[in-house]
């Protein structure tokens, strides 16, 4: 495949509509795969980014890094894929692949910053683009393997929202004798329910409302408690080991570290654009841990799918065609989706 223009959906300028157009995919490399992509989920960082919420964006944008599809071609060099094998890409396409990071498999942290699937300049300081389109190319060593036990379209918000939550409850511990909380029931949060309930932990909810009370117990949590109910922090004082907070807005950080027990971890996944406050006495009180988690390298992520599949976990979908990515924007912002919109690539 020589470089090529291939149908996207992209945001032309900041806050703009998503609308159709083509980007450009470059010629599969030695060491690079095409995937013909077959469904792209979206996450809420996608709407972060294409509105600048996160700092200035590279225009035109096209979104998405949660991909799942089938390789349609392999470069000579390409030992770990084959035409026809169902793969996917997540957040970053490359890092420096030298520092001591990324040769721990820790590429999300890399020490030159990690080249994101998309809004981000490759090694030739040519613009990223993402998931939202036909066809991408890749590099075999930044591809993962989707195992037969996953459909493509739940195994797609994996990519992101599975690992965002599997490298925290992993790292932390969660597990048999543990007592886990997630904050907030959306796209994110519902993966944390079914990995951490999966992963042995007596799971919990903590949700503005008891709306979905009856979702969170069907995906695994035990309780469920709102957290617009002042009672809730009085109720659950002292209680858990850990607490991974998947809320893209300010929380009160002091009134959710005082649920937590001594020496336990409020870890925050969710990304607010706004600042937010701390007591540090909040901390100090009962050594508490204050952290904070992004996606998970290569490794971790093949082994977050692999698990997925070895438990029957997939993501809870809703599959759109790519006119309707705009609405689906809005209703993410509105916390209108149960729990992940997935687009159908063949639509673009």
């Amino acid at each position: 495949m020589s470089v090529t223009q291939v149908a996207a959906y992209a945001a032309p300028a900041a806050k703009a509509p998503l609308e159709r157009t083509t980007v450009p995919r470059r010629p599969v490399g030695e060491h690079d795969v095409l995937i013909d992509i077959k469904y792209a989920g979206i996450c809420h960082s996608d709407i972060h980014q294409a509105q600048d919420g996160w700092g200035e964006g590279i225009f035109p944008m096209v979104p998405g890094h949660e991909i799942a599809g089938v390789v349609a071609e392999v470069g000579a060099g390409v030992t770990r894929f084959a035409v026809g094998d169902r793969v996917g890409v997540g957040c970053f396409v490359d890092s420096c692949r030298a520092c001591e990071y990324c040769l721990r498999g820790q590429e999300q942290y890399c020490v030159q910053g990690m080249t994101g699937t998309y809004n981000a300049l490759d090694k030739n300081g040519e613009p990223t683009y993402g998931g939202y389109s036909t066809h991408v190319v890749v590099d075999e060593n930044y591809t993962l393997r989707i195992p037969e036990g996953l459909s493509l379209d739940v195994a797609a918000p994996l990519l992101c929202a599975g690992i965002t939550l599997y490298s925290p409850l992993k790292h932390w511990g969660a597990g048999p004798g543990k007592k886990v909380a997630i904050v907030g029931l959306g796209g994110l949060g519902h993966m944390g329910v079914k990995i951490a309930h999966a992963l042995g932990a007596e799971v919990t909810v903590l949700s503005q409302s008891l709306r979905k009370k009856d979702d969170g117990l069907r995906l695994g949590a035990t309780d469920y408690y709102a957290t617009s109910d002042k009672a809730t922090f009085e109720e659950l004082a002292g209680r858990f080991d850990l607490i991974v907070s998947t809320v893209s807005a300010p929380l009160a950080l002091d009134a959710y570290l005082g649920l937590l027990k001594v020496d336990g971890a409020l870890v925050n996944v969710g990304a607010p654009e706004e600042p937010v406050e701390l007591n540090l006495f909040s901390v100090i009180g009962g050594r508490k841990t204050l952290a904070g988690s992004m996606i998970g390298g290569i490794p971790e992520t093949q082994e977050m799918l692999d698990f997925c599949a070895a438990h029957g976990l997939g993501a809870e979908i809703e599959v759109i065609s790519a006119d309707r990515i705009n609405e689906a924007y809005e209703r993410v912002v509105s916390s209108d989706v149960r729990y992940r919109f997935v687009i159908d690539t063949a639509t673009i």
